[in-house]
């Protein structure tokens, strides 16, 4: 099997080419610095031609048997399990992440096709009462139509997926805009899946380009019946401001609380917080951002934490011995070191941390903290390789901790008592809680989503098909009636 060609063009309307911007981008690696690939962006008259495209393919793919389209998501599982090494290579190259990281990213896109492959015959209607006699009332599960999708650079392969899989599942098109940092496996190396399994010309176009000429067009585009979006919660806000009556499915920022309480297995809590803290250089939106830690067994927590934090591995990402790769770019490492900087400024302690360092100076090796709630790494989402231990007195208080935040996305709790783990759990404002384990979540078919500051909508298994379908309620009297004016 040959390697894909090279990802200097873009599925538009059908057809592959360049963008009609008149610029171009070189995507870089950044560890290395090389240049893996140079796009020709994208602009709104690709945007016209995708959406175009889009709304004429769809309703013919939406027309098809059940079957059909299930194939096509079977098949494409089949070509990410032959082109494994292919995939993963791409992932390491361009997101900068570790080996264990890529084949984590490749396995849940891998489960979120196979996912996506059922979802074709659970799309159901049902059968509603009428007083009036005579008629039945019927409500159909229609696809939406046109889905646009916009996702970030962290996870590209994973967060582009998981919603492009559901959306083409069930009967829609999708016009996708992967992040300018990771366009190839954020979406045209997921394209060329695609095609490669059968998937239809035209249902799902990939634009590349710069915020400032499609970021905005994109969402306010007449034909996208739902938006979904992973990113910052800012842009987030924005698209909402400029979606106008469009269905969102928005997956926003993040602020982890990992709370160990007084009882905790410490050694597994030590082992989560470590993968919870620095897995993927922290660029995770499910990552801890505060470790709350008993006072009682605070101090034996950091001293643990902080000899297992040390034997971490930072460089390059495709020895398998490394641990931590580079943040993403120059102006990612920039917000870091700012809020770290911040933060001592704030009486936060930096316990331990270190300067940037490699070929392009973008591995940071890991830094802890000790702070409270209000240290600016502790309230800002830092997404890097650094976290906050911030000491509870107490049950209520590292519950009042945890929930003083503008964010609500995951959280965990460790307690060898699991019921009084749930029953903390449940009281935190948050999408997601996990008891014993970390909050980077790697159950690809789960209810993905958060609360407040963190977005609205779900991602994963029915709630995928609930976002990216519509009902249709249809009436049908099978007796003449009397009708009163």
């Amino acid at each position: 099997m040959s390697t894909y060609p090279d990802f200097d063009t873009m599925p538009i309307g059908g057809r592959w080419r360049g963008g009609s911007a008149g610029k171009s981008r070189e995507i870089t690696n950044p560890y290395t610095g090389d240049t893996l690939a140079e796009l020709p962006q994208a602009d709104r008259s690709d945007l016209d031609v995708a959406y175009d495209a889009a709304v004429a393919a769809q309703q013919d793919w939406a027309s098809q048997p059940p079957l059909e389209r299930a194939a096509v998501m079977r098949a494409a599982a089949d070509v990410m399990t032959d082109r494994k090494e292919e995939i993963v290579s791409w992932l390491v190259r361009e997101t900068g992440g570790t080996s264990a990281k890529a084949e984590l990213e490749w396995n849940l896109v891998r489960s979120v096709m196979w996912e996506a492959a059922s979802m074709p015959h659970h799309v159901e209607g049902r059968i509603m009462p009428s007083d009036i006699p005579g008629k039945e009332s019927r409500v159909y599960r229609e696809p939406v139509g046109v889905v646009a999708v916009i996702s970030p650079w962290n996870f590209p392969m994973q967060l582009s997926n998981r919603s492009v899989a559901p959306a083409l599942a069930v009967g829609n098109a999708v016009v996708l805009k992967p992040a300018g940092d990771t366009p190839v496996t954020g979406g045209l190396l997921l394209a060329r899946i695609f095609e490669e399994a059968g998937l239809p010309p035209g249902l799902l176009s990939v634009v590349v380009g710069s915020g400032s000429d499609i970021g905005d067009a994109i969402v306010e585009h007449p034909v996208p019946r739902v938006v979904s979006f992973t990113g910052s919660t800012p842009v987030g806000k924005g698209i909402a401001e400029k979606a106008g009556l469009k269905k969102l499915a928005l997956e926003l920022g993040g602020n982890g609380p990992m709370v160990i309480l007084d009882d905790a297995d410490l050694e597994l809590a030590v082992q989560a917080s470590v993968f919870g803290s620095f897995f993927h250089q922290g660029q995770i939106c499910m990552i801890a951002n505060r470790i709350i830690v008993d006072a009682t067994i605070h101090d034996d927590f950091l001293h643990l934490f902080l000899d297992r934090v040390k034997a971490l591995h930072v460089g390059d990402p495709t020895d398998p011995a490394t641990h931590l790769g580079p943040v993403i770019n120059q102006s990612q490492l920039d917000g870091i070191l700012d809020k770290v900087q911040r933060a001592q400024a704030d009486d936060a302690a930096l316990l331990l941390g270190g300067d940037p360092f490699g070929p392009t100076g973008l591995c940071l090796p890991p830094h802890v903290l000790i702070g409270d709630n209000d240290s600016p790494t502790a309230r800002e989402e830092v997404f890097g390789p650094v976290i906050t231990v911030i000491q509870a007195d107490g049950e209520e208080d590292a519950l009042r901790l945890a929930n003083d935040t503008e964010y609500g996305l995951s959280s965990a709790v460790f307690s060898r008592d699991v019921d009084r783990a749930v029953r903390f759990g449940r009281r935190i404002n948050a999408g997601m809680t996990h008891i014993n384990d970390s909050p980077v979540n790697d159950d690809a078919n789960t209810a993905f989503g958060g609360e407040k500051g963190s977005g609205i909508g779900r991602f994963g298994g029915q709630w995928a098909i609930d976002e990216f379908t519509t009902d249709h309620w249809v009436s049908v009297q099978h007796r003449p009636r009397e009708y009163a004016i």
